[in-house]
């Protein structure tokens, strides 16, 4: 009998597993003919093209949307969860596919290889103008002598005397294209300068156009006429002289007159500053307040970040939560199933009252803490710097001391200061170590910067108080090394156009690995100052004496 059971449900199972087997053979044959009937654009939907050494199978997973193994179960083994986000969707008849991230990789490559390109142009640009520019005049001047020499007309003093204010001309020309334009490069922005895109564009303008009539009027007639030549060489150059004019006004004069107040604030820290100034484009706006940054702002520390986040952690670690929905829910069930009993409010709001109180207690202990670690912060740190300053003091004394040793020694037994400087670090090092653990500004002065900074007051006399200036409080961010600084790693995030000029309520941030500063912007308002006069008669006065007074 069981055995026939056995069979028998076997055998049912089989027999239900064929009719489904069936049935999918028929919906295939049905999708089949429906796929078939169906014009030739479709959507395809195709998993991203990897390699066998690349391929997201692990431990025999097959990919969405291939086949499943022979051995394997479909109804078993799952599906990538994420199979959908690393798929495209291709509407058409072509059988490629690109994935996301190939997209964005090949945008990366495309970046980085245009980016020296992108950086390099206008600086290839400006020098192909200057060149034209400066040789124009002398090819305006050496053309009728090369091609029709004997046919002109002889040049008189006149002639000679434009050919001196040629030569100063060009070379004034010359020192100020250098001082304005061949300096060493502050910055890389993100975008081409505006102002000078368009005094290049006009540099260029002007000196096609005197090509062209320069063309037409002189090396079409074969004017006779050299001196009128060289006068049209002189006007060529009175012109870019001007072109040069104009671009000290837009590139030096125009943002000297502050019209806009920049608020700047570090997102760490909060640390602000306030700056002013003029009109300028946001990239440029941006390159001046970094500028203010590194002088004016103290340096990053990350370290008194770390210590307020672990204060925060450890508070709310001592806090319970609780579901205010579910002890709702459960009040009101226990209400509804004990009705006409009232004093079963009674332990809620005692529960309650009890817990307002806890959380009080919590609060106030909180407060406490706070304000006794600071407190305990601030002995510590006042008791450290004193021993620092008693130890560099005798540090120096015990140089003065030396000194004066040594003016009554012999030559060859007098100490260098910088050895000196190596003999008296030892005093105060654990000292000075100290403090800088206690301040956590550790990180921030290496051994070698302290004993080259010794060296510095040694050398110059200076007093000790000069030399715990630089320890003491923290500097700003140019005081120390550049390996403290953030250089080319800053992003300019900005809704704007970064070549826009700044107005009324612009925002942007500034980016880097660490932080960002946001950056607002307010108009300085229009002051209108009067005047009122005030008639000298009004200040006398008439002082009455009696003859009984002292005076």
């Amino acid at each position: 009998m069981d055995t026939e059971s056995t069979h028998s449900g076997y055998s049912s199972r089989s027999g239900r597993s064929n009719r489904h087997s069936e049935r999918g053979r028929e919906r295939h044959k049905a999708s089949s003919s429906k796929d078939s009937s169906r014009s030739e654009k479709s959507v395809i939907i195709n998993p991203p093209e990897t390699s066998s050494q690349d391929s997201p199978v692990h431990n025999g997973e097959p990919l969405p949307g291939e086949p499943m193994p022979a051995a394997s179960d479909p109804g078993e083994e799952g599906q990538d969860d994420n199979w959908g986000e690393t798929t495209t969707a291709v509407t058409g008849t072509s059988e490629l596919s690109i994935s996301q991230e190939e997209v964005v990789g090949l945008g990366k490559g495309i970046q980085d290889r245009t980016r020296g390109f992108r950086r390099y142009l206008p600086l290839a640009v400006g020098m192909c103008g200057g060149l034209l520019v400066l040789a124009t005049p002398l090819v305006f001047l050496l053309l009728p002598v090369i091609m029709w020499p004997e046919r002109l007309q002889p040049c008189g003093a006149a002639c000679e005397g434009l050919f001196l204010s040629l030569s100063f001309k060009l070379l004034m020309l010359l020192t100020a294209i250098w001082a304005l334009f061949l300096r060493p490069a502050r910055a890389s922005l993100p975008r081409v300068c505006a102002c000078r895109a368009f005094l290049t564009t006009l540099t260029l303008l002007l000196t096609m156009s005197y090509w062209l009539f320069y063309g037409v009027r002189i090396l079409d007639a074969q004017d006779e006429d050299y001196h009128g030549v060289v006068q049209f060489a002189v006007s060529l150059v009175d012109s870019q002289l001007f072109v040069h004019y104009l671009a000290v006004v837009l590139l030096e004069l125009r943002h000297l007159r502050p019209c806009y107040s920049v608020c700047v604030i570090r997102s760490t820290d909060g640390e602000t500053r306030h700056y002013n100034i003029g009109q300028l484009s946001i990239q440029n706006a941006a390159l001046t307040i970094l500028e203010y940054y590194y002088k004016d702002f103290p340096l990053h520390n990350p370290a008194l970040l770390s210590a307020s986040k672990h204060r925060a952690a450890k508070h709310l670690a001592g806090l319970k939560v609780y579901n205010v929905d579910a002890l709702r829910e459960r009040l009101r069930r226990y209400l509804w199933e004990t009705p006409g009993n009232t004093a079963g409010a009674q332990p809620a709001n005692g529960n309650q009252s009890q817990a307002a109180t806890a959380g009080a207690k919590r609060k106030d202990s909180a407060h406490n803490e706070l304000y006794y670690e600071e407190a305990d912060y601030e002995r510590r740190v006042r008791k450290r710097k004193a021993r620092l300053v008693v130890a560099v003091e005798e540090a120096f004394t015990h140089v003065r001391r030396m000194k004066k040793e040594d003016e009554r020694a012999s030559p060859s037994d007098i100490m260098d200061v910088r050895e000196a400087a190596l003999a008296i670090f030892p005093s105060m090092a654990r000292a000075l170590q100290k403090y800088l653990r206690t301040t956590r500004r550790q990180h921030c002065h290496s051994m070698e910067s302290i004993q080259k900074h010794l060296a510095f007051c040694l050398i110059n006399n200076m007093s000790p108080k000069a030399f715990l200036e630089a320890y003491l409080a923290p500097g700003p961010t140019l005081q120390y090394g550049p390996e403290r600084w953030m250089a080319d790693q800053w992003m300019l995030v900005s809704e704007a156009s970064v070549t826009s000029g700044v107005q009324e309520g612009s925002e942007f941030t500034l980016r880097c690995l660490d932080f960002s500063l946001a950056v607002t912007v307010k108009g300085i308002p229009y002051i209108r100052v009067t005047e009122e006069y005030v008639d000298p008669k009004s200040h006398k006065f008439v002082l009455l004496l009696q003859s009984e007074t002292s005076v």
